[in-house]
């Protein structure tokens, strides 16, 4: 009975190892790299748009701070010259 028990463990610890070295074998394959490439590209697309919507959207704001600025009649020089210097 004690034999049949430690087969039994040896057998399934033979299939998980099995299944783990078919997985890691698998990232090594041409489909695998090409998996991997694809997931890379993706997550890079996907970062780029982020940074493309993060862009826009500051300079929507920005573009709303100057149009209020102009419709209060103020001028935007202060913020450009904290220490009150005017350049024109």
């Amino acid at each position: 009975m004690r034999r049949l028990l430690w087969l039994g463990i040896g057998l399934a610890v033979g299939a998980l190892v099995v299944r783990a070295v078919t997985k890691k074998a698998q990232a090594f394959t041409p489909q695998g790299i090409a998996a991997q490439a694809r997931d890379s590209a993706a997550g890079f697309a996907g970062s780029v748009r982020g940074f493309v919507d993060d862009v826009r959207d500051g300079m929507a704001e920005r573009e709303a701070e100057i149009n209020a600025a102009f419709t209060d009649g103020s001028t935007l020089d202060e913020d450009l010259y904290p220490e009150g210097r005017q350049h024109r």
